[in-house]
């Protein structure tokens, strides 16, 4: 497969990685295991940003990263609306929405991918292992730090692309009068995507501490689970999924 350079290329290729991935996963009855890593990295997010949820500032963009970005939800719909308007986002959109879609379909298909070969280390060791340990030695054996710390770029990368996006006044107007022509183009899960990631920034006003956080915390984790003891960091993870 040719290396995609378009937009509409780039989205349609990151969204398809996930389409297979999907059918992969239900037809080596791995999906069940998919959505409890899933449910145990939610419980861990939570946990680390406690915070910023209690904050009525940062509450909604916290939400809008972990319910879009990280929650257990079912998005084949919203991939197919992406997939199906690629072109159309790079024709009608300013570039910088357009790379706000990419940077959504490669987060999309790298924690995709990470979760998928987490998953089937972790059905490979016994239920017995204490869940914060099995995790962790779930995560050493899939390994890829240059892919965690990619994830982690791109998130950032986003958020500075929404940052700037919700400070264009007549571009969150064009947002909100594509309201009921997306949903009678049955793209509403596009549309709340986008709306409930500009409301969400354009509440916090200056991102920049939200996004700071986000860095220094989760180049920790990424620190912690490759570079501790697994003993030390199964007890670390333990006691900050207790707090979620």
């Amino acid at each position: 497969m040719s290396t995609p350079t378009s937009a509409a290329e780039q989205i349609r290729f990151h969204l398809e990685r996930v389409r297979r991935l999907r059918l992969e996963a239900h037809a080596e009855g791995l999906a069940a295991a998919v959505n409890d890593v899933k449910r145990l990295q939610a419980q861990r997010f939570r946990a680390t940003y406690a915070d910023f949820l209690r904050d009525t500032t940062y509450a909604p963009a916290t939400r809008f990263f972990l319910d879009e970005l990280y929650g257990v939800h079912d998005f084949v719909e919203r991939d197919a609306q992406f997939s199906r308007i690629a072109g159309a986002l790079e024709r009608l959109f300013p570039e910088s929405v357009a790379q706000l879609a990419i940077d959504l379909a490669e987060t999309h298909a790298l924690t995709e991918v990470l979760d998928h070969s987490l998953a089937r280390h972790w059905l490979a060791q016994s239920e017995a292992v204490p869940t914060a340990l099995r995790y962790t030695l779930s995560w050493r054996a899939t390994g890829d730090r240059p892919a965690r710390e990619r994830q982690l770029s791109v998130v950032q990368h986003m958020g500075q692309e929404l940052q700037r996006l919700t400070r264009m006044k007549p571009l969150r107007l064009a947002l909100r009068m594509m309201r009921n022509p997306a949903r009678a183009a049955g793209l509403d899960a596009l549309q709340h995507f986008l709306e409930t990631g500009f409301d969400a920034f354009a509440a916090m006003g200056d991102a920049q501490p939200f996004l700071n956080a986000i860095q220094e915390r989760e180049t920790r984790w990424i620190s912690v689970l490759f570079d501790e003891s697994p003993q030390t960091c199964g007890q670390w993870l333990a006691e900050e999924l207790a707090r979620g």
